[in-house]
């Protein structure tokens, strides 16, 4: 596991490589994306969590 510093750093180098030569429109469909992506596996993790109970 990584410790939180190393975690935001990797992220942010990740979304500079993703980013890289992307037009506005594609980078808001992107962002968009991963936004639902991230709410999709929380929910799906708090699924598991009040089934595991």
């Amino acid at each position: 596991m990584m410790c939180p510093n190393e975690l935001v750093t990797s992220i942010t180098a990740l979304a500079v490589a993703i980013a890289e030569g992307k037009s506005e429109d594609e980078l808001s469909v992107l962002a968009a994306l991963f936004t639902q992506l991230g709410d999709t596996l929380a929910t799906i993790a708090v699924q598991k969590s009040v089934c595991s109970k």
